[in-house]
């Protein structure tokens, strides 16, 4: 087998498909597949690494840190030297193309969907969508022109499957997973800090809801609740997040260099804050979950289907409700939630994903699966 990886998104800020990619990109290569992933970049270049050939294309920024391929021609023109058995990518607008040369020329193609466009739209507008009709045809179109899209919860599933179903198009529910081996709970942990600490780690920026994690605190702190919140993370919004959490005990730390430095800060927090309800996933959620963390996260999206009674509390979306959660969940046995926490990630290592999506590109239907 021969899986092409493309990731049309490569920026400093892309983290949560970044550890995707590099955690399925591991579990080919150790499955003896050959491995190609095509990135955008500066210039053209290619590169061998011990997970295969990285062949960067010249594209350009298009803001964020992030670059674009927008010539897909020059993708396929990749492919068809290096002759893939299969390609997988989550990019659903600017390499549709691609797809459409991979089934004239029966090579298998995999849609690996990574959020909901209507509910991203909604959030990164702060406009509740007003283009249903054209996300309705375009997921239309996707699900002609793929062979199998693969979703990681129910809520990813959702958007895809009545038009999926009308297309003939498999919709395969494949769960990521998480490195249990660097996110694992602190050894002599320090429990003398009488303020609830609290976590929030991820990009700062509206579409991952960081302004419901700090309002929340505030709320907290407004009640007299002795809490404090750290934040771990950067991001084109983090100024106006200061302004929200003025004169309540909010810490912005900024981008965390490394996950061994990262699991350590969630190993060391009480209560992690993961609340967006447009996750379709939610790898945030499972390495603190993986770190004895529990978790209080929003009442709908894919991050929800992580969380149990055992290991954390949900909430409507909106400040007060998530600081009565907060609150609630404060009241409860640690020590059992943190056990309950670690044995919930326990449940998600990358050896299923990967042997999951290696079924998919064999063209076999992976079946039902309980999260």
């Amino acid at each position: 087998m021969r899986i092409a990886q493309l990731a049309n998104f490569v920026g400093s800020t892309s983290g949560g498909m970044r550890t995707a990619l590099e955690h399925l990109g591991r579990g080919y290569v150790d499955a003896c597949v050959e491995r190609l992933l095509v990135i955008p970049g500066p210039v053209d270049a290619v590169t061998e690494t011990e997970l295969g050939d990285v062949v960067q294309v010249r594209a350009p920024r298009v803001g964020g840190g992030y670059r674009l391929i927008v010539e897909p021609w020059r993708v396929t023109e990749v492919l068809e030297r290096w002759r893939p058995t299969s390609v997988e990518w989550s990019d659903k607008l600017t390499l549709l193309p691609v797809a459409w040369w991979a089934r004239r020329n029966d090579v298998r193609s995999v849609l690996l969907s990574h959020e909901r466009m209507g509910d991203m739209f909604a959030m990164r507008t702060g406009l509740d969508t007003t283009s249903k009709v054209s996300i309705g045809l375009l997921n239309r179109l996707l699900v002609r022109s793929f062979d199998t899209v693969v979703v990681t919860s129910r809520y990813a599933e959702s958007e895809f499957r009545t038009v999926a179903d009308a297309a003939g198009c498999p919709v395969e529910r494949v769960p990521l997973g998480v490195d249990l081996r660097t996110f694992r709970p602190a050894v002599g942990r320090a429990d003398d800090d009488a303020a609830l600490r609290l976590v929030h780690a991820g990009r700062l920026s509206r579409e991952k809801s960081p302004h419901l994690a700090v309002s929340t605190a505030v709320e907290l702190h407004r009640r007299g609740v002795p809490v404090r919140l750290d934040v771990y993370g950067d991001g084109p919004h983090r100024d106006e997040l200061e302004d929200l959490a003025t004169g309540a005990p909010v810490r912005f730390h900024g981008y965390v260099d490394g996950r061994a430095a990262l699991r350590d800060r969630l190993a060391a927090a009480d209560l992690a804050l993961s609340v967006c309800p447009g996750e379709t996933f939610g790898l945030a959620v499972l390495e603190a979950l993986a770190c004895g963390t529990p978790v209080v996260t929003a009442d709908r999206g894919g991050a929800r289907e992580l969380v149990t009674d055992a290991c954390g509390t949900w909430a409507v979306p909106e400040p007060a409700a998530l600081a009565d959660a907060v609150q609630r969940f404060a009241a409860r046995p640690q020590a059992r939630l943190r056990r309950a926490a670690r044995e919930r990630a326990e449940g998600f290592g990358w050896d299923r994903t990967v042997d999951r999506m290696l079924a998919v590109h064999a063209g076999d239907r992976v079946g039902a699966l309980s999260a």
